[in-house]
Formats: C-alpha cells, structure tokens, sequence
C-alpha cells in the first residue's frame, strides 16, 4: 500500500518557493533539505520537494519544462471547505502566485486554481458530495 505521496518540482529560486509553500502555513521538513532543495509538509501523506533546477535535472535526462510556455504539470489538492479553497488562493494571490481561471461550482464539487511563481498549476477541490460510481 502507498502511504506518502512525494512530488518534485523543479523552481527557479529555492528561497522565494519556500517562501510561497510557507504563505499557506505548510511546514519545512529540514531533514530532507539542503541549498538544493526543500521538503514542504502539505499534510502527513503529501510532500512537496521543491529542487532547483540543476538539482531536478540530475533526477532526469529531459529538459525542465518552461512553463511560461507549456504546462508540465497540474497538481489537485482537495479542501475542507469551499472557504478554505478561497482562503488558500488569496494566500496564493497574496504571496506571489496567480490565477488563470475563475472559481467553479459544479454543484458536486468547487474549484478554482492558483499558479505558483515558478508556473506550476494547483487545483483546490472542495467535494460538497461524492458522484455516483460509475
């Protein structure tokens, strides 16, 4: 069974990313940090390993993604609370992030996304019920 979910990210500045992920009120791991890279804590299953991007490339032979122009990733994170998703895209908003679309009501489920500054996509999800099985 998978019990940790690890994502890397490749940024452009270690410090500013930190500072962003921090905005939220997520935690630094320091154990798995260095000059290179940096563990953020989104919850006890979630880690976000944010990596400059000659660190990132030591764990790939691809080319980093530009995301000014292409999306490499979108990652979907799922709220408490309709009003935690709000809350977490004015602190995205507020700590140097942007948006590209306006929040969603599927009467299912709420959405709306944040950009982090280095172009990486967020979803926050709130599922006001669970659809159907198919």
């Amino acid at each position: 069974m998978i019990n940790r979910v690890f994502i890397t990210l490749p940024v452009a500045d270690l410090q500013r990313s930190v500072a962003f992920f921090k905005a939220h009120g997520f935690s630094h791991n320091p154990q798995l940090s260095d000059e290179t890279a940096a563990c953020i804590v989104i919850s006890d299953a979630i880690s976000v390993m944010l990596a400059t991007h000659a660190k990132f490339r030591e764990f790939t032979p691809k080319a980093v993604c530009d995301t000014s122009q292409a999306v490499e990733v979108l990652i979907s994170l799922s709220c408490e609370s309709r009003e935690q998703g709000d809350e977490m895209v004015a602190k995205a908003l507020a700590a140097g992030g942007s948006t590209y679309d306006k929040p969603e009501d599927l009467r299912f489920m709420h959405s709306h996304s944040v950009v982090d500054p280095d172009g990486h996509g967020w979803g926050l999800l709130h599922m006001v019920s669970q659809p159907e099985p198919s």
